[in-house]
């Protein structure tokens, strides 16, 4: 069985869910390396995603962990990190 994965597509749909969407910011578009706060999210807005994404994927990112990613590639390599230490 192979490891879960958790992509950019993801957490622009988490995102979405969560905290909604800029109407300025069109996260379907390159945003890997965007600032969140760029994106609109702030320190809030990622501690939600981060508690959608322990419900969806049963993994926990601790509060510093979350706050500390700058940009979407940052949280999306910290879930992934996570993920592979998780048991299947």
């Amino acid at each position: 069985m192979s490891k879960l994965e958790f992509t950019i597509n993801d957490l622009r749909r988490i995102l979405r869910e969560g905290a909604g969407t800029d109407e300025e910011v069109d996260l379907d578009g390159d945003i890997l390396d965007e600032d969140f706060p760029a994106l609109g999210y702030d320190s809030l807005a990622l501690l939600e995603t981060s508690a959608r994404i322990a419900r969806e994927y049963r993994v926990e990112l601790d509060d510093e962990t979350v706050t500390s990613a700058q940009t979407p590639r940052e949280l999306v390599g910290a879930v992934n990190a996570a993920l592979a230490t998780t048991p299947v």
